[in-house]
């Protein structure tokens, strides 16, 4: 029996794009023969991963993973939901998530160098293996790890993922009304997402854009040409007040009582609660958010059809 080193496999798998697991065991198959390890990869379909990469991966997954102080969330894209409904698929998800919590990469290049959980592979070469095994593409698109006191909420199979995160005082944590109350506002931000915290965080030049955009409206419409300068900018102020609500969470209405906005009923749990709460960031992941999906051309499908 030949002896197969790491090099032969290595080599081996830059000729073919096949997972490293894929090519050890046509290796072992083909006795060292690295031609006919090709043609048995060939034959299994193996070596036609790379064909994947240009499919469009808009399905998935998002999931969390806590451990101790420490949140992570993931999102993983498959190009169908049956693969994502998949257990395997999910436990591979699942160790990713590890991986992460484990290594804290610094982003996506940096996590597919890293050892995936409990294996001598790389995270890249988990996934290929994965698309091997699976026969779709998969794309680990992106991670965030999230210290601190923290509250976590998935909406449906990973279709959306929020953390949220707050500074509070031991008051306030130990109660026993303060999961409940951090769950709804993770819950909050799954349901109504906004892109900024506070005014505060919102960019001065967004800010300066909508005022302008504001004042343009005001000028096409007729019945504002005579109203006092004094009264224009109180509407500017006024719509820009709506802006807020709209794209500030701390600003918007809380989804469980639209007669406050959360930052009063952060108020008010803090307050029931003996003690301090300070909502101060959070993590929004929407399962194919901004990733363009296929458009069938039915007539083109016909045509191809009859083409033959």
């Amino acid at each position: 029996m030949a002896n197969i080193n790491a090099k032969m496999v290595g080599d081996l798998k830059k000729q073919t794009g096949a997972g490293l697991m894929d090519c050890k065991k046509a290796l072992v198959e083909a006795d060292g023969d690295v031609d006919k390890a090709i043609k048995i990869l060939r034959e299994k379909g193996l070596s036609a991963a790379a064909k994947k990469a240009d499919r469009i991966a808009a399905d998935g997954l998002v999931d969390i993973m806590k451990d101790g102080d420490v949140t992570a969330m993931v999102e993983v894209n498959t190009e169908t939901d049956f693969v994502a409904k998949n257990a395997t698929f999910q436990e591979f998800v699942k160790g990713l998530l590890r991986t992460v919590i484990t290594n804290r990469p610094a982003d996506i290049e940096a996590l597919n160098a890293c050892k995936f959980d409990g294996t001598d592979y790389t995270v890249e070469e988990t996934v290929k293996d994965k698309i091997f095994t699976i026969g779709e593409k998969i794309s680990v698109r992106r991670f965030v790890v999230v210290e601190g006191t923290t509250s976590t909420y998935i909406h449906g199979t990973g279709v959306t993922g929020v953390i949220v995160k707050f500074v509070a005082d031991d008051a306030a944590v130990n109660n026993e009304g303060f999961a409940e109350f951090a769950k709804n506002i993770a819950l909050q931000i799954a349901a109504y997402p906004t892109p900024y915290l506070n005014r505060e965080a919102v960019p001065a030049n967004v800010v300066e854009d909508e005022k302008a955009v504001i004042t343009n409206q005001m000028k096409n419409d007729p019945k504002m040409a005579n109203k006092p300068a004094k009264v224009l900018e109180g509407i500017v102020m006024g719509k820009l007040g709506k802006f807020y609500e709209e794209n500030c969470l701390l600003d918007k209405e809380y989804v469980k009582d639209d007669s406050m906005k959360v930052k009063q009923y952060v108020a008010s749990c803090a307050k029931a609660f003996g003690g301090n709460i300070e909502v101060v960031g959070f993590e929004r992941f929407e399962k194919g958010e901004g990733i363009e999906k296929r458009q069938d051309n039915l007539d083109e499908e016909v045509a191809k059809m009859l083409a033959k």
